[in-house]
């Protein structure tokens, strides 16, 4: 199964450093049966980007509580066993559920397929969407349109032998 973990850069740094995310629960993202009748699609590869977008949108509240975090977001796209992602089914079609799963353990590096990370053209956005987040939590309609906008920018894909180069770390081993 692929799972979807939000991160900051910060955390990525800290999961390079250990070669691991955790240690468990962790909370992911995945293509759950509720993400699915949400979304109404067959097609898994868009269910797969909806699930990504729901760890970036999940990364961008870790952002927004990490101050010294740059303000991009980061989401690891890791291959588990079916077993190791466990919806909570009491909370069903709750909106800011939807997809999210936990990982009892830890996540070994070497589970990791791919990383995804904002441009740098978007920082000004995740930036002013952190800040927005509590307002559009509240109701706040411009605050939301603001959250929206760092929505717009579509999270690049890495290679995971590109994480020294993401965290700063190239001359690491």
């Amino acid at each position: 199964m692929r799972v979807y973990v939000p991160l900051t850069l910060p955390r990525l740094a800290e999961a390079y450093k250990a070669k691991e995310l955790g240690p468990g629960p962790l909370v992911a993202y995945a293509v759950t049966p509720a993400l699915r009748e949400w979304y109404v699609s067959d097609d898994i590869e868009e269910l797969e980007y909806a699930a990504l977008n729901r760890a970036a949108a999940a990364s961008l509240r870790l952002v927004a509580v990490d101050p010294g975090a740059p303000r991009r977001r980061v989401v690891l796209a890791a291959d588990v066993p079916d077993g190791a992602a466990v919806a909570d089914p009491g909370r069903g079609l709750d909106q800011g559920a939807l997809g999210e799963v936990r990982l009892a353990d830890g996540l070994p590096l070497g589970k990791v397929a791919a990383v995804h990370v904002d441009a740098g053209d978007a920082e000004a956005d995740v930036a002013a969407a952190a800040a927005a987040l509590g307002a559009a939590d509240q109701g706040d309609d411009d605050a939301r349109f603001v959250v929206d906008g760092a929505e717009d920018h579509d999270l690049l894909w890495f290679a995971t032998q590109e994480i020294p180069g993401l965290i700063g770390l190239a001359g690491a081993p």
